[in-house]
């Protein structure tokens, strides 16, 4: 029969060794598994070794620079970050709520001539829901937020 003494040292022991993998997973490989953006200046400033390496840009859509193009689902629109803009150009479809003035998140390369081509357009939005109201349409409510 064990002692008591020798029981309590296996608990310990135990309990170490699970908050010490728990503490592994949670934070030895958070690093490695977060996606952040970087701003058209951060980007810009990396100069050459920014080529044709997939990155997340983020920004806001200048107004007055959205052009569709026609035939195809694709867009062209420059990305500002107040201080530096990119021209950024794609062959998808951007999400409905789409539009200038809008922070915005693209996923794809900045090629040797200063132009972004985006494989993946993300749009900020706000994250409050309200149902709509009893007889209201949500075609009336999507108007209003595009206000």
């Amino acid at each position: 029969m064990k002692s008591r003494r020798t029981k309590w040292i296996g608990v310990i022991v135990a309990i170490a060794v699970i908050l010490g993998g728990l503490s592994y997973l949670l934070f030895g490989q958070l690093e490695s598994n977060l996606v952040y953006f970087v701003t058209p200046g951060e980007l810009l400033a990396k100069g050459a070794l920014a080529y044709e390496r997939p990155v997340r840009l983020g920004g806001m859509v200048k107004k007055g620079t959205i052009q569709r193009e026609n035939g195809t689902a694709g867009v062209e629109f420059v990305l500002s970050d107040g201080t530096q803009e990119i021209a950024v150009t794609s062959q998808v479809a951007p999400p409905q709520m789409f539009q200038e003035e809008m922070g915005v998140v693209v996923e794809g390369r900045l090629s040797s001539n200063q132009r972004f081509t985006a494989d993946r357009i993300m749009v900020k939005h706000s994250n409050e829901y309200h149902p709509p109201k009893e007889g209201e349409k949500p075609a009336i409510i999507y108007k209003e937020l595009l206000k």
